[in-house]
């Protein structure tokens, strides 16, 4: 069964204006499920029965395999790189639009750098594991785009999820198939992804051999630093510490950016806005796993952990909600970013839209306590944007757990529960 996706709209768009669109993201978060759904006709690179035959054509006539109705969906087309080059030639002399769908869970190497190659004729969009409202776990009663116009809407709506049932959402994470499963048979399914990883895809990205070991070691030491500005080194000494074990700058750096390639690491970029005063800002990308499963896995944990350990749950709750504001507000034609001072005032996540509008979002588990914390926080940043050089922010939200309700407090300042929002 089918579960309609957020970026569905957003490739319906593209289709109408751009002759090729390439989806991206990790493995198994439902991009060929999704682009089967806008495809006329599909080619499947990873087809074991076919797949040394496809690799041939490539090489020898490589738009033999972009024959087909369209829009035409070549699916993994990173196997065979060339076929790059065939769907912008072949993009080119076509009339109109809508001519290929391409999916990718991975950056070949001589891409890496190159995306600029398809400029004009493809549309790139990320695609991420399922929030909360894709999977059916929020109601969707507050809308996201909503509270960026200007006509203050009320906002009203009940939240029935629990602290338990967040933990278990947490660890499940949202990969489509385990969203269909229950209990221990949706929580196995990120330990299964992780293994997948550090096994195999970490080294198959780009042919570079690299250590199981050396690997699960990065993504526990990357979980323990989930939300924070941690370096190279900062991850380094901490496996040194807590693995009695040593993993140099570059050896840090090479396995990182292979997880980035695969997109299992999508860190959160630093917000530079303009300050009535001279505050120094924070200019390191905060790091995060595209979902909060991948770094309860590469613990160990699971939602009986987290409550045991608020403290490790609120830092894992912030990646969830990361994951899913990601997903409303590329829909919204926004980016997520993350803003702090050197004198740490914090702001957990900013959302930015194109025409320049912007909401501070700080996220809390809950209790009255944390939720004063979180607006005193939003209202004191709030004040030092320098708003004769741009716009006041569009709101002010805490993006909580446990709240009982989403609604605007007396001071303006949004509370919401992630099990209420959507795009």
């Amino acid at each position: 069964m089918y579960r309609p996706r957020v970026i569905d709209a957003t490739i319906t768009n593209r289709l109408k204006n751009k002759g090729a669109i390439l989806v991206e993201g990790a493995k198994w978060c439902g991009k060929t499920t999704t682009c089967e759904q806008h495809a006329a006709s599909i080619l499947y690179m990873s087809d074991p029965d076919r797949i040394k035959h496809h690799l041939q054509l490539a090489e020898i006539s490589p738009r033999s395999l972009l024959l087909g109705e369209t829009p035409r969906l070549i699916d993994e087309w990173q196997i065979a790189p060339k076929l790059w080059d065939a769907v912008r030639f072949e993009t080119d002399h076509r009339e109109g639009f809508g001519h290929f769908l391409l999916t990718g869970s991975s950056v070949p190497a001589e891409m890496w750098d190159v995306h600029h190659t398809g400029t004009g004729r493809f549309a790139w969009l990320r695609m991420r594991p399922m929030s909360l409202y894709e999977s059916e776990e929020s109601t969707g009663e507050v809308s996201l785009g909503t509270l960026f116009q200007p006509d203050d809407t009320p906002v009203f709506a009940e939240n029935h999820a629990t602290l338990q049932d967040i933990a278990f959402l947490i660890c499940r994470g949202g990969w489509p198939q385990a969203t269909f499963l229950q209990g221990e048979d949706a929580l196995v399914q990120s330990f299964d992804y992780l293994d997948a990883v550090v096994k195999s895809d970490i080294c198959r990205v780009d042919g570079v051999s690299r250590n199981e070991t050396r690997a699960r070691l990065l993504m526990r030491s990357l979980a323990r630093h989930q939300g924070t500005q941690a370096s190279n080194a900062t991850i380094g000494e901490d496996i040194h510490i807590n693995e009695d074990k040593e993993l140099s700058r570059d050896t840090v750096a090479s396995y990182t950016n292979a997880l980035k390639k695969i997109f299992v690491i999508e860190d959160c970029p630093a917000w530079s806005p303009n300050l009535r005063s001279k505050t120094a800002i924070r200019t390191s990308d905060t790091r995060f796993f595209v979902d909060p499963s991948i770094a309860t896995a590469a613990l160990g944990i699971g939602p009986g952990d987290l409550m045991n350990d608020l403290e490790t749950f609120g830092l894992f709750f912030e990646t969830l909600c990361i994951r899913d504001l990601r997903v409303y507000a590329e829909a919204l034609g926004g980016n997520v970013y993350h803003f702090r001072t050197k004198d740490d005032l914090e702001c957990d996540a900013v959302i930015h839209l194109r025409d320049g509008s912007y909401g501070l979002i700080e996220v809390k588990l809950g209790g009255d306590k944390l939720i004063e914390e979180g607006a005193r926080m939003l209202k004191t940043i709030a004040n030092k944007i320098d708003t004769s050089k741009m716009k006041s922010p569009s709101f002010m939200m805490i993006l909580t757990a446990t709240a009982p309700y989403a609604y605007k407090r007396a001071d303006g300042v949004y509370v919401v529960p992630v099990t209420t929002l959507k795009h």
